[in-house]
Parts: structure tokens; sequence; C-alpha cells
């Protein structure tokens, strides 16, 4: 049953909404420690939950969970769930299975990501499939998917398992969008925002319906929740587009270039491609052509190493020259500050401080 609105308990909504987001390094980084560090004991509850769920009579299950849960992720999606939860009122046991469904969900995505992409990083570590192969990794993944469903079950709540089955459609289609188009110079501004909707906002808007849906606020709340989630998961996106030009593997976990090798064409390369010359044009149709060769030649990613005709750095002095990076750290800000309009009229406290920590998080951070 729906509660009455949580506007009306709102204390003070003022000068909640236009927050910058363009905060100092430090000070994003000193925010969302503090919020992480409130719902310590709450996401050591999801790690123990998580943990259980890799009990298996398999071995590789718990050696390969084990491997992945260790990597030294951010838990974002549970501490969304938790944080959204307490925001609409609910502090009940559910939650803690329900974020570690979500994070088991997102670790079944990475996995089978990285076989896709055929990465060989992940965080800085190898990827799972780097050191068990690709038909263990995929098998893993389908384990971690049956686990997540299984909680998402067992919860009971029709809404909850709509809400999650159509996320795991939506970030398939995404996905499959994305491939569709790779090393493809011509791909739009509307093509790229579809793929991101599908295969990075929707998880992160479908952890903050879950943790509204145990809340039992009225739909229009919901809907406000689910579009901060959507907002803050673009944002990321966009974030994470840019670092891949900015980044080298020990600030980021995964080899430099890897999204230019891997022939996805992010937002700071396609604004370039609107504003360069067209002989400029020519050169990046060109050596996109020579990537898509070589990925080709060797699985599906161009090498980083021993493929001296692939020379990725006049592309990204060029994406810097017109600002294809500046723009679309712009792009992330508009949405961040979409989302803190979203949760405005929520009520002033802890969680909330949280959530608007993690949105501004979601553009300050350099990894």
């Amino acid at each position: 049953m729906e509660g009455p609105p949580l506007s009306e308990r709102s204390q003070d909504t003022k000068n909640t909404t236009n927050r910058s987001p363009a905060s100092d390094g430090a000070s994003v980084q000193r925010s969302i420690g503090e919020a992480f560090a409130r719902i310590a004991p709450d996401l050591e509850l999801v790690e123990a939950a998580l943990r259980d769920q890799l009990e298996s009579k398999v071995e590789l299950i718990g050696v390969l969970g084990s491997h992945l849960l260790s990597s030294g992720g951010k838990r974002l999606r549970p501490a969304l769930v938790l944080l959204v939860a307490e925001l609409c009122g609910y502090t009940g046991p559910r939650r803690i299975e329900l974020a570690a469904g979500l994070e088991l969900l997102h670790t079944a995505t990475l996995l089978h990501d990285d076989i896709v992409d055929l990465a060989e990083m992940r965080r800085g570590r190898p990827a799972a499939n780097a050191i068990w192969g690709n038909r263990r990794a995929v098998l893993a993944g389908d384990f971690f998917y049956a686990r997540a469903s299984s909680i998402v079950i067992e919860d009971g709540n029709l809404e909850i398992v709509e809400s999650f089955a159509r996320t795991i459609r939506l970030m398939a289609e995404g996905e499959l969008m994305q491939l569709e188009r790779s090393f493809d110079v011509d791909v739009t501004e509307a093509h790229y925002y579809e793929v991101i909707e599908r295969k990075s906002a929707t998880l992160l808007s479908n952890c903050c319906e879950i943790g509204s849906l145990l809340g039992g606020v009225t739909r229009g709340e919901r809907n406000r929740i689910r579009e901060y989630g959507r907002q803050l998961g673009l944002a990321f996106q966009l974030r994470d587009d840019c670092l891949d030009y900015e980044s080298q593997l020990e600030d980021l976990g995964k080899q430099p270039f890897a999204d230019l090798r891997e022939g996805k064409i992010t937002l700071p390369l396609i604004l370039t491609l609107k504003r360069c010359r067209v002989g400029e044009r020519e050169q990046v149709s060109s050596v996109l052509k020579t990537a898509a060769r070589l990925a080709d030649e060797h699985g599906g990613m161009a090498p980083v190493i021993g493929a001296d005709e692939l020379d990725l750095a006049p592309v990204a002095e060029m994406v810097g020259r017109y600002r294809g990076l500046l723009d679309t750290v712009r792009r992330a800000e508009d949405h961040v500050s979409k989302a803190l309009e979203a949760i405005a009229p929520f009520p002033d406290g802890p969680a909330k401080s949280a959530l608007r920590a993690a949105a501004e998080f979601s553009v300050g951070r350099d990894r």
C-alpha cells in the first residue's frame, strides 16, 4: 500500500535542487567516503549475503566468485538500494538480500561483458576470462544470474520481479546495439544514448526503483527515484567514456584506449567527428578500419602491443582539441543536476545527503 507522499514530510527542501556537481575532487571523495562509512555495517551484511550465494558443489564457483568480489568494486549498486530504501522509510532485512541480488546481477554482467570485449584486465587485476577461459567464465556468469534471480523471486514482490526482468532485457539489448555499430564513424548521439540508457542507466535506475518499492512510496515518488537512478547512470557512463581517453592502466584498471580498440564509438569521439574537418574525419575512419581489421585478426580487440600500424594517439589528441572530453563532462554534469532535481522534494537527512554525494562522485572521480 502506498504511504503518504514523502515530500509532505520534508522539513526543508530549499536550495537542494541546483547544487553544483562540479565540486573539487577532494571534497567529492570526502563526501562519498563519509556516505559509505555511515552504511558500512549494512554493506558488511551485504558482503556476507554475497559470500553465502557463492556456495556450490562446484569448487570453481567459489574461487572465481571470490576473485570477482574481492577486486575492489565500489559496491555502488547495493549502496543505492540501501540508501533509497532508507530515504523512503524502510530499514528492514529485505533490503540486504535484494542489494546482494543486484550486486550479483552486476557481477554477472561484468563477467559476460569481459568475454564479449575480450578484456584482459578488470579493476587492475586479470579478468576472470583471462584466468579461467571464456567457457568457464560465461557459465559462472550464468550461475550468478541464477542466484540473483532466485533472491528476487524469493522476496515475493511481483513489481520487483518485473523491474528486475526488464533490467536484464534492456541491458542485453544495449550490448547488442553497441556491437552492431562497432568501428562505425556514423554512429549518432541518438544511437549512443539509446545504448547507454540500456546498458548502463537501467541497472542503477532499477536499484533505486527496488529501494523505493521497499519503502511503499507513491507512484510519483517512485518515478522520481527511478529518474534519479537513470540520470546517475547516464552521468557515470559519460564519465567512464572520458576516462578511457584520460587514464592509464594504473589509474583505471584496464588498458588505455580500450573502447577505441574494441570499436566502441562513445560521446567524446562522436562530438569530435561532428566538429572536425573532412580530412580529419577520414583520418579517424582510417584508424578505425585498421583497428577493426586487427580486432578480427586477434579475436575481437585490437592489441595494445605488437601492432605498430595502429596509432590511436592522434585520435585522442583530436578528441581533446575539439573539446570532446570537456563537453562530455559538461553533459555528465547536466545529468547530475537532473538527478539532484529528481530527489529534491524528499526529506533532508543522511540518506538524501549520501545520494547527493553519489551523484557528485559520478563526475568528480578519476577512476
